[in-house]
């Protein structure tokens, strides 16, 4: 599964090798200073806004890729019946809009990112 990691001042998204080859990407990387908010989303389809783009769309299977929608693209590892970690992103300073990404613990990683960012605890 997916992780957000924190590393040298960056928000990384690690992926596992399959997710690597569903996503045609190795990983994600934006920096901590981009990040504005991040949630979880329990209803994991919620996290998914916009037209699958590049990547791997299986539906009740797996999301895993960029998404197209009017603010911009977001990059998302999505399995169904997982909670979903939404990382909402300045587009100035980042690639992306949001990242989302399902996590085994979201609330340990939605806290361990809003400290990284220095968004406080909320």
């Amino acid at each position: 599964m997916a992780q957000l990691v924190v590393e040298s001042g960056e928000l990384v998204v690690h992926l596992a090798w399959w997710e690597r080859v569903a996503a045609r990407r190795s990983e994600v990387r934006v920096p901590l200073a981009a990040v504005r908010d991040v949630t979880v989303e329990r209803d994991w389809w919620r996290a998914l806004r916009g037209l699958a783009g590049r990547g791997t769309w299986i539906p009740a299977l797996i999301c895993v890729g960029a998404r197209r929608h009017s603010v911009g693209e977001d990059f998302t590892v999505v399995r169904p019946r997982h909670p979903v970690v939404c990382v909402e992103l300045n587009r100035r300073s980042s690639p992306f809009a949001r990242l989302a990404v399902s996590a085994a613990d979201p609330e340990a990683v939605r806290r361990s990112v809003r400290a990284a960012a220095g968004l406080g605890s909320r």
